[in-house]
């Protein structure tokens, strides 16, 4: 699905991403973490095409992501704080969405009533509390049925109801094939849901490869304790 070589990413005299590669593999949740700073976001946002590598490329479905835009229509992306048209309210922004994707088929909006967000959608953003802007978040980010799903803190300022629809979510599009990639400072959410783990330091890959492959390598039984490991004594092998 994806295939990252050699990227590298630096802004001004700060290098974020130091040389990153990194396979995605499709139908599974991959975890990216990291300390504060290690480049997760950076990341994550070139594989989107919103900022520019210096150095190396990324294939999506074997097509390099470069001036082309059109790969992202098979992509959904949860940005961990959304910045939305306050004048706008949520059903004018996903009649919009709709009517630029054109005919998309089957339209995924059952999040909608999971949210129980109906009596929410006509008022303007400007109105909405900050857990009900990020659960429209999440809808527009599964709106359409994305073969890849591009999430960054999905669990962030949700309550724990609202949390575990989301995280329910992420497991029946995983056992639907699609694929997942997310971030999350919740490292128990990640232990659940989380097939691969990319953990970053300083803008290297320490560890890539199967959550239970990491655990075993630490001799950890949880992913906390795990990604503790691998802070204090560096890359795994």
């Amino acid at each position: 699905m994806i295939r990252i070589h050699g990227l590298t990413k630096r802004f001004g005299a700060v290098q974020v991403l130091r040389g990153i590669d990194l396979n995605i593999v499709p139908g599974r949740v991959t975890a990216i973490v990291g300390p504060n700073g290690a480049g997760k976001t950076t990341l994550m946002k070139t594989v989107l095409g919103l900022t520019r590598s210096d150095e190396g490329r990324i294939l999506v479905d074997g097509e390099v992501v470069g001036d082309d835009p059109t790969y992202r229509a098979g992509i959904g992306y949860m940005p961990q704080i959304a910045r939305f048209p306050e004048n706008l309210s949520a059903s004018d922004l996903i009649a919009m969405l709709r009517d630029l994707r054109g005919n998309v088929g089957t339209v995924d909006d059952e999040l909608i009533a999971r949210f129980n967000l109906e009596s929410q959608l006509a008022k303007p953003f400007r109105a909405l509390s900050g857990g009900t802007r990020q659960k429209v978040n999440a809808v527009l980010a599964f709106l359409f049925r994305p073969k890849l799903l591009v999430l960054d803190e999905p669990t962030s300022g949700l309550d724990p109801v609202s949390s575990a629809i989301i995280k329910d979510k992420i497991l029946e599009v995983r056992n639907a094939g699609r694929t997942v990639i997310v971030t999350s400072h919740v490292l128990s959410d990640l232990d659940a849901l989380a097939d691969d783990i990319a953990f970053l330091i300083e803008g290297r890959v320490g560890f890539a490869g199967a959550v239970r492959d990491l655990k075993r390598a630490t001799r950890q039984l949880s992913l906390e304790r795990a990604i503790a490991q691998v802070m204090i004594e560096g890359a795994v092998a």
